[in-house]
């Protein structure tokens, strides 16, 4: 079975590296890693010019001005060729080198269309001291309306739902991945299957958590997203999700 890693990134030298590097340690025989590059200017360019020289599995690259994150995500699921696809942004990496044969493991049940697992937040001074632990053990397609998803950047599907079921939305600014996993796991009910294991390891500073703004925009299309696959829902009910998240930090001492 082979997998397609998606990386997007945009001046991302300072932590490109890391990701490059986690995806080429897969103990899983069959990997293919495309990354799409916004047109970067701080010397990411150059770093994949030698990783491809380099490189002892499928490995492609593009750098081009794109029009933001879901686009580039878009422009390297439609040139991937693996039976399932999963996304690795440029700042993440897997949190061990057998993640991707686990997933695969997975997909060998012909009844299931999608995996996900947990996922660690650490600091970027500290890469191995987990601050936060996302657990999708309870995960249900009814939370969603709540503003509970399982963790995005666990999410591997397989590669054909992409074209019949539709790519990520390019008009939301921060919540199209929530929108896609309500399109695909509530309003197609996509058979998933959940893996109990850290999968990816996070580096804190992500777009959604910035600044109050990006908090209330991210509220905003949670809400939109939802609502246009025929969930209803209403921003006052996604201030659950903040209670659970209080419950997560508790939590991190247990998973270390």
């Amino acid at each position: 079975m082979r997998i397609s890693v998606i990386t997007a990134c945009f001046n991302s030298s300072a932590v490109l590296p890391t990701a490059l590097a986690s995806v080429r340690s897969q103990t899983h025989p069959q990997v293919e890693h495309i990354v799409v590059d916004g047109a970067s200017t701080d010397g990411t360019v150059a770093q994949l010019q030698s990783w491809a020289a380099a490189a002892n599995g499928p490995f492609q690259w593009r750098s081009e001005p794109d029009r933001g994150l879901y686009d580039a995500l878009n422009k390297g699921i439609q040139r991937a060729s693996g039976d399932v696809v999963g996304l690795l942004h440029a700042d993440d990496f897997f949190a061990a080198d057998d993640i991707l044969a686990k997933v695969a493991a997975a997909f060998t049940d012909p009844a299931v269309e999608c995996v996900f697992g947990d996922v660690r937040f650490v600091r970027p001074t500290n890469l191995h001291k987990t601050v936060r632990y996302y657990c999708a053990r309870l995960f249900r397609p009814w939370m969603l309306r709540f503003g509970f998803m399982p963790p995005h950047p666990t999410f591997f599907a397989r590669r054909e739902l992409f074209a019949r079921l539709g790519y990520y939305q390019t008009d939301y600014r921060i919540a199209a991945d929530y929108e896609l996993l309500v399109r695909y796991l509530w309003r197609h009910r996509l058979r998933y299957r959940y893996l109990d294991l850290a999968m990816t390891r996070m580096r804190l500073g992500g777009l959604s958590t910035r600044s109050l703004r990006s908090t209330w925009i991210l509220n905003c299309e949670i809400v939109r997203g939802c609502r246009a696959n025929g969930m209803w829902t209403a921003l006052p009910l996604l201030f659950f999700k903040y209670v659970f998240k209080v419950g997560e930090l508790v939590r991190t001492r247990e998973h270390g």
